[in-house]
């Protein structure tokens, strides 16, 4: 028969579990809610169902914390909280019989670290930003500045940061950039963008 006797209502058990767990994860999320009870909303046709699970269904992401493995988890709380201003404590864990604590640091305006101490890890080494990138792992943390050079200034002269490289001007017209090391010698990117 014709096209109203469509089965655009029939989901197969993976598209109906991937539904619901897109649905519970974007509760929070009121654009994207209203997207979807808008689509849902149109009549049924041979082409509804291809277009809900192609574009409502499809989740947004967002980076919400870096998380670093240290040797000492006092020294890097006390140095990140003083350098980067990461002074609210968003969560923290203690797992003494795997020898593990954690701490999630914030600074209130979307920047979070996760810093883990775990007994027996060992350090790896990265001199400078090419260096690192021997081995295939994420390789530093990039803060994007106003001012460079004064960001630079602060980290180095005021937080005993070791300079990486000096600032720059970046592969893109107009950026700027240079590398500093925290106290456990991992690596840390400040750029400033193009002025508009």
């Amino acid at each position: 028969m014709p096209a109203t006797t469509t089965t655009s209502t029939v989901a197969t058990p993976t598209t109906a579990a991937a539904t619901t767990t897109d649905a519970a994860s974007m509760a929070a999320t009121p654009a994207t809610t209203a997207a979807t009870a808008s689509t849902s909303a149109k009549p049924a046709t041979a082409t509804t169902p291809a277009a809900t699970a192609g574009t409502a269904a499809e989740p947004a992401f967002g980076i919400h914390h870096i998380s670093l493995s240290v040797a000492d988890l006092d020294v890097q709380e006390s140095w990140y909280r003083a350098a980067l201003g990461l002074d609210q404590v968003e969560e923290r864990l203690e797992l003494p019989e795997a020898g593990v604590r954690t701490a999630i640091l914030s600074n209130g305006a979307g920047l979070r670290v996760e810093f883990t101490e775990r007994a027996g890890s060992t350090p790896i080494d990265t001199p400078d930003p090419f260096a690192a990138t021997a081995r295939q792992t994420f390789t530093h943390l990039a803060l994007q500045v106003t001012d460079l050079d004064a960001a630079f200034k602060r980290l180095t002269a005021e937080c005993a940061a070791p300079a990486v490289v000096e600032p720059g001007p970046g592969a893109t017209e107009g950026v700027r950039y240079a590398y500093v090391h925290d106290p456990e010698g991992n690596l840390i990117e400040l750029i400033q963008p193009a002025a508009r």
